[in-house]
C-alpha cells in the first residue's frame, strides 16, 4: 500500500500544509486502501488492484482548488488582526507615555507596560508568518 501513500502525497505536494489538507489526504488514502482490499478480494493481484483504484478515483483538482482557496482568506484575516494589534499597541503605549509624563514626570515607568503590550503584535506577526 506504499504506492497509494506515495501517489496521494505526490498529488497534494503543491497544496500548503494545513489540518484540513491532512484530514483529506488521510481520507483519500483510507478510501483507496479499502477499494484495493475489495478488488483483491475479487481476485485481482495487489498491483492491478492499486492501479485500478487509482484510475477509478479520478481527478483531484477540485479538491486541491478548494484547499488553496481557503489559505488566502486565513492570511488576510491574520493580516487584519496584526494591523489591529499594532495600532492598539501604539495607542496603549502612547497613553502610557502621556500618563507617565503628565502625572509623574520625574519617574519614568512607561517602559514596563510597553514591554508587556509589545508581545501582542509580536505574537500575531509570527502567526501571520506561519500562514505563508
Amino acid at each position: 500500500m506504499k504506492n497509494i501513500h506515495n501517489y496521494v502525497e505526490e498529488m497534494f505536494k503543491d497544496v500548503p500544509d494545513s489540518d484540513q489538507k491532512d484530514n483529506i489526504v488521510n481520507d483519500i488514502i483510507q478510501n483507496l486502501e479499502e477499494k484495493v482490499m475489495d478488488l483483491m478480494e475479487q481476485g485481482k493481484s495487489e498491483e492491478d488492484a492499486i492501479n485500478k483504484a487509482i484510475v477509478e478515483f479520478g481527478d483531484i483538482e477540485e479538491i486541491k482548488k478548494e484547499l488553496k482557496v481557503n489559505q488566502p482568506e486565513k492570511r488576510s484575516k491574520a493580516r487584519l488582526h496584526l494591523d489591529f494589534s499594532i495600532w492598539g499597541s501604539l495607542l496603549i503605549i502612547a497613553l502610557s507615555i502621556f500618563i507617565n509624563f503628565y502625572y509623574t514626570p520625574k519617574t519614568i515607568w512607561f517602559v514596563y507596560p510597553t514591554f508587556a503590550v509589545a508581545w501582542w503584535p509580536l505574537a500575531l506577526f509570527y502567526r501571520w508568518l506561519s500562514l505563508k
